[in-house]
C-alpha cells in the first residue's frame, strides 16, 4: 500500500498530463497520420483495389500549389519580422519601463481584441481601409493617396490585418520573460560601466530569446495557415495555402489532393525550421571547436567543455 501511495505520489505529474497526451493523440496525431494516408492511397474502380501512389505530390509540385505555398510560407515570415519589430519595443516597456498601476491597463488593452471573433476584426479592418473608411478618407485628405487608390484588396491589407490580429501573440511570450528577468543584472551591468545599448546587447536581449522564439513560432504557424484574413481582405486574386486547401476539400472535393497539398504544407515549414536549427548548431559546434582548440593550445581546454 505504500509502495502504491508512493508511486501515484512520484507520477502525480504524469497522471494529470494523460488527459492533455489523449487529447492531443486522438486529435492532433491521429487524425495527421490518417491524412498521410490519404494523400498516398487511391483506389482502382477496375480492380477493386487500394494502392499506393505519389501522383498527388508530383501533381502539386509542378502546379501552381507549391508557389502558392511558398509564397504563404515568405508572407508568414514577413508577418512574423514585423510583428516581432513592433513587439520587442512593447513588451520591454511593459517590462522594465512601465510602472506598476499602468501596467495592468496596459495589459488589458492588450489582451481586449483577444476577446473578439477573428471575422469581427477582420470586418473591422475591412470597414476602415474601404474606399470611403476612415483611415482612407484620413489618407486622402492629408494628401498621401489620390482617391481612386484601394487600400483593400492587396498584400497591404492583408499584412495590416494579420498583424493587428497576431501582435498580442508576440508581445505576451517576450514580456513574460523579460518580467521575470533579474533586475540586479542591470544593475550590476551600469556598476561594471556599460552603457545601455551594450546592456542591452549583451545582457536583456540574449536573456529574452526563449520569448522571442516562442512569439515568433505563435506568429509564423497560424499567419502560415490563415485563410480567413487573406480572403476577406485581400480579395479572390490572393490564394494562400490555407484557402487553398478549403477550396480542395470543401469545393472541388478532391480530398486526395487536398491532404498532399495539407501534407506538403505542414512537412514544409517543419523542415525549414529543422534545416535552419541543424545550422545554427553546427555553428555552434564550430565555435566550440575553436575556442577548445584555441584553449588547448593554452592548456586550458577539454573534451568536456567542448561538447558542452
Amino acid at each position: 500500500m505504500k509502495m502504491l501511495t508512493r508511486l501515484i505520489t512520484d507520477e502525480l505529474p504524469f497522471f494529470l498530463a494523460c488527459p492533455a497526451l489523449l487529447w492531443q493523440v486522438v486529435f492532433l496525431y491521429i487524425p495527421f497520420f490518417v491524412l498521410a494516408i490519404y494523400s498516398i492511397c487511391d483506389y482502382s474502380a477496375v480492380t477493386g483495389t487500394y494502392f499506393l501512389t505519389g501522383s498527388y505530390y508530383s501533381d502539386i509540385i509542378h502546379s501552381l500549389c507549391f508557389k502558392i505555398i511558398l509564397r504563404s510560407f515568405f508572407v508568414a515570415i514577413l508577418i512574423a519580422a514585423i510583428c516581432f519589430i513592433i513587439a520587442y519595443p512593447v513588451a520591454y516597456y511593459l517590462a522594465v519601463k512601465s510602472g506598476r498601476r499602468y501596467k495592468t491597463l496596459l495589459l488589458f488593452t492588450l489582451i481586449l481584441p483577444s476577446w473578439t471573433n477573428l471575422i469581427v476584426q477582420t470586418y473591422a479592418w475591412f470597414f476602415l481601409l474601404g474606399k470611403n473608411g476612415m483611415i482612407s478618407v484620413l489618407l486622402q485628405r492629408i494628401g498621401l493617396i489620390s482617391p481612386s487608390f484601394h487600400l483593400l484588396n492587396n498584400y497591404f491589407s492583408i499584412i495590416v490585418g494579420m498583424v493587428s490580429c497576431y501582435l498580442p501573440f508576440m508581445i505576451l511570450p517576450i514580456y513574460a520573460v523579460l518580467e521575470k528577468m533579474d533586475k540586479q543584472y542591470l544593475e550590476a551591468s551600469a556598476d561594471l560601466g556599460a552603457d545601455r545599448f551594450e546592456t542591452f546587447r549583451r545582457i536583456v536581449f540574449p536573456l529574452s530569446l526563449p520569448g522571442v522564439y516562442a512569439g515568433l513560432l505563435l506568429v509564423f504557424i497560424p499567419s502560415f495557415g490563415e485563410f480567413a484574413i487573406p480572403s476577406l481582405l485581400g480579395g479572390s486574386k490572393y490564394a494562400f495555402w490555407g484557402s487553398v486547401i478549403v477550396d480542395k476539400f470543401l469545393k472541388s472535393r478532391d480530398w486526395r489532393s487536398g491532404a498532399a497539398l495539407a501534407f506538403i504544407g505542414v512537412m514544409f515549414p517543419i523542415m525549414v525550421m529543422g534545416l535552419t536549427y541543424v545550422l545554427l548548431r553546427g555553428k555552434k559546434i564550430v565555435q566550440r571547436y575553436r575556442q577548445s582548440h584555441h584553449d588547448g593550445l593554452n592548456g586550458n581546454g577539454s573534451a568536456k567543455e567542448f561538447w558542452g
